[in-house]
């Protein structure tokens, strides 16, 4: 496999003011440099290209272990954030220990407090699973255990125990009774005394015919016997509470040995670690203390249907389930964990409820982890713009990287809205490195009005949006393209497909000398010229198919672009493409719709007159300029009082116009434009209309760099092939724009057969001569311009207003100095 790198031509020379050879025009990748035939010769490239600087910041910000040095990545759209800063993560978490298992249990002393456990990796899906074989063997044990003749004799011996007491001292009261003549006699109110006689109840009428000494004997019998039984029944509650206890200690002894038993095994295989030996004390105690749960639903069920009464039962047992909140058995390595919505709940986790007879319950059981749960040891990557926009996601984030801790609290608590009793769970301590990754703006936003960002968010990962198009970066580039091809399963693409799409990246870039690092509009590029390939049935994707799918965008968003371009060549829009013109010339402009930029085409007039010195935006007077024109046009009055306003104050009124534009005018690449409109009105000298300008001026009138050069070169040469090309026409373009030319092939190709021109200018008098065809001069030693130049006319025209502005005397001596001078005074 050749794997040569390949190699960048140099440019050949331009020279100012003279058209540019077709081959600057359009810097192509020579195909035979690259080293291979087809992607599949290449090997995969592990990053991305010209992403040095990101890699070594999120590289330094994943290896620092202090607290706050968190990473922000940041960078345009398109630039291969996710996948560079996922790459990264991955080398870094594949070299570290995984972290360890974390879960909840009930605590015992006090259920609305969660206890949080945190156990080696892989060891607490065993703890859950031991516990719920542990709860399932005790229901069955429990109850055969209780149903042994051994329990049944000890509790029979322990209920007779009980039951003669009880008769052994309502007996001894009753024989007391009997041979006093009274009767111990149940009633529906309890126990109670009567007179006897005879074995029979004395009624009441004949009690009272009796004699008075019998009477007062009888009752005197009574009220004695009624105090012994009054204190006999009253230590009844003490010996049913003696009998209970007798009752509990037999079921903790019988429930003892199984218990004991049951759950040496559970000890045994969590020997080693000391919480859960703790653990494993607490529930002995606690199942210890309530046998009765495991011994049916009826025992204390009693009034509830089968259905209340199983899941009653069931909620018993849930204090003795583990809840896994983390579990890293499946991981090698620190965790990743990429949180899609970031928002209060899925960050810290939520507890949850349950209907439960008409009402909600919740326990420990129904605590849900969040992101942070699972990132913890690890990475947690998340969308800064998702994260701010979701509900309390970023103040939640930060109040745990300042605790270092997760506490897991509804929304309602936050708030300060809930007012029935929920879980505190206890904290769980939180080691994570936490990736932002967003658009640059957020940052800096961030940076200057969240005092919390810098302390938290150390490390700024900037990506680039393009790259310098080197040898090695081609190469790189080439090999980007193989992998993507690869990982999205498309087919090979040959090295002029290659070559092709290397050349689009730089046209993407703006700048024929860079590459663009906004890399998903690549990878689209190819799948749909994967797709075009397998529609005609090919096996490798070539450079026919690339420029059918570039083709295939562009006809899918110019909309708009055409509506234009229909409407100038139909003249609702007026822009001249041959012929002179005073005071009007092209200017271009960009337009950017839905992320598809294009270039428009403009008509700009200048209007000048005797007046105070006033150079009227026509465009700011109405506020459709932006800042940026408006100081542009400012420019170009300083431009003139430097030139030609030294001897005294220029006395012109100008009025400067977009004509035909309706939604507002920003920037300053069309400053030169209206500079050379403004000078063909004051020099009253026409115009070349087969010609566009851009570039903006300074007050020195050299011509500054413009953005959007390609766009704008290509929107006029689209009206001048309309009308038809006649070899004249051409855009005029600041010299500093030549490094960025990187025109569609047609223009290129038009250039190259001579339709069509592109001339590069270093200042605004070389610019003067080509649109007008007269040399613009240049001053001798008195200051003055030669005869016949176009700043000549200029500075007699405004020699001409400012003598119209002195008073008659003066302008008369004026006249005379000029005639004597032979009409060069100026």
């Amino acid at each position: 496999m050749d794997t040569t790198v390949a190699t960048v031509k140099a440019e050949p020379a331009w020279v100012a003011g003279q058209p540019l050879a077709p081959s600057l025009l359009r810097r192509a990748c020579d195909e035979a440099a690259l080293g291979f035939t087809t992607t599949d010769d290449l090997p995969d490239l592990p990053g991305l290209v010209g992403q040095e600087r990101a890699i070594e910041a999120v590289r330094f910000g994943t290896a620092m272990r202090r607290k706050g040095f968190n990473v922000f990545a940041f960078g345009p759209t398109g630039t291969g954030k996710h996948t560079l800063v996922e790459s990264v993560l991955e080398a870094q978490a594949a070299s570290e220990e995984t972290p360890p298992d974390w879960c909840y249990v009930n605590n015992f002393d006090d259920p609305h407090r969660p206890r949080a456990l945190k156990m080696p990796t892989g060891r607490a899906v065993p703890l859950r699973d031991a516990m719920q074989r542990l709860v399932n063997e005790l229901r069955v044990a429990l109850p055969a255990a209780f149903e042994r003749e051994d329990y049944r004799a000890r509790r029979e011996i322990i209920d007779d125990q009980f039951k003669h007491r009880n008769e052994e001292a309502f007996g001894a009261l009753q024989h007391k009774a009997e041979a006093k003549g009274v009767a111990l006699i149940r009633t529906p109110m309890g126990l109670g005394l009567a007179p006897m006689h005879n074995g029979e109840v004395i009624p009441p009428d004949v009690f009272q015919r009796m004699a008075s000494e019998e009477r007062n004997r009888i009752t005197a019998d009574i009220q004695a016997l009624q105090a012994e039984l009054e204190a006999t029944v009253r230590r009844i509650p003490e010996w049913e509470r003696e009998h209970r206890d007798a009752v509990r200690k037999l079921n903790r002894d019988t429930s003892a040995g199984v218990v004991t038993h049951l759950l040496g095994d559970v000890r045994t295989t969590f020997a080693d670690i000391p919480e859960i030996a703790t653990y494993l004390q607490e529930v002995e105690h606690d199942i210890l203390e309530h046998a009765d749960d495991f011994l049916g639903s009826n025992r204390d069920g009693q009034g509830l249907g089968m259905a209340e009464a199983r899941i009653d039962e069931e909620t018993a047992f849930r204090r003795y389930h583990v809840n896994v909140i983390v579990d890293n058995s499946g991981h090698s390595g620190a965790p990743i964990i990429y949180e899609d919505h970031p928002t209060l709940q899925n960050l810290l986790g939520r507890i949850e409820h349950m209907a439960r007879f008409g009402a909600l319950f919740t326990d420990f059981n129904l605590i849900v982890p969040g992101a942070l749960h699972r990132a913890n040891g690890g990475y947690l990557v998340l969308d800064a713009q998702r994260l701010l926009s979701a509900n309390f996601g970023w103040d939640a984030l930060k109040r745990v990287l300042r605790a270092e801790e997760i506490r897991t609290i509804s929304l309602e608590q936050l708030l300060s809205f809930a007012s029935t009793v929920s879980l505190d769970p206890q904290p769980i301590p939180l080691s994570v490195k936490v990736v932002l990754v967003g658009p640059p703006l957020l940052y800096y936003l961030l940076s200057s009005l969240d005092p919390d960002f810098p302390e938290l968010f150390k490390v700024a990962a900037e990506f680039d949006d393009r790259t310098d198009r080197t040898a090695e970066a081609v190469d790189l580039y080439a090999r980007f393209i193989a992998t993507s091809a690869r990982r999205e399963k498309m087919r090979p693409i040959d090295r002029a497909g290659v070559a092709r799409i290397i050349e689009e990246t730089a046209r993407i870039s703006g700048d024929a000398g860079k590459l663009s690092a906004q890399l998903r509009g690549i990878v689209d590029l190819m799948q749909e010229a994967d797709f075009l390939a397998g529609k005609a049935a090919r096996t490798v994707i070539g450079r026919a198919e690339i420029e059918a799918a570039l083709a295939a965008q562009r006809r899918r968003a110019d909309r708009i672009y055409q509506r234009i371009q229909e409407e100038i060549g139909r003249n609702t829009l007026r822009i001249e493409t041959d012929g002179e013109a005073i005071g009007q010339v092209n200017g271009l402009s960009v337009i950017t719709v839905g992320g598809t930029s294009f270039g428009q085409p403009s008509r700009i007039s200048a209007q000048v007159r005797f007046g105070k010195g006033e150079l009227i935006d026509i465009e700011r007077e109405v506020a459709l300029g932006g800042p940026i024109h408006s100081k542009g046009v400012m420019i170009l009055s300083g431009f003139l009082g430097g030139r030609f306003g030294r001897n005294g104050p220029l006395s012109l009124t100008a009025s400067l116009v977009f004509e035909q534009s309706y939604n507002g005018v920003e920037g300053d690449s069309a400053s030169a434009a209206e500079l050379f409109a403004l000078l063909s009105a004051l020099s009253e000298t026409p115009i070349r209309q087969y010609y566009a300008v851009t570039g903006s001026i300074d007050q020195h009138g050299r011509i500054q760099a413009i953005g959007g050069v390609n766009e704008k070169i290509e929107g006029f040469f689209d009206v001048c092939r309309a009308r038809g090309l006649t070899g004249r026409q051409g855009v005029i373009i600041p010299s500093a724009n030549v490094q960025h030319l990187m025109l569609r092939p047609d223009v290129a190709a038009a250039a190259a057969e001579g339709h069509f021109r592109i001339i590069p200018i270093e200042t605004v008098d070389q610019g003067l001569e080509i649109l007008m065809g007269v040399a613009a001069g240049e001053t001798d030693g008195s200051g003055l311009y030669p005869e016949g130049t176009l700043n000549r006319r200029v500075s007699a025209r405004l020699e001409l207003f400012a003598k119209r502005a002195l008073p008659p005397p003066e302008r008369a001596a004026a006249k005379r100095r000029s005639e004597r001078s032979g009409g060069r005074d100026g």
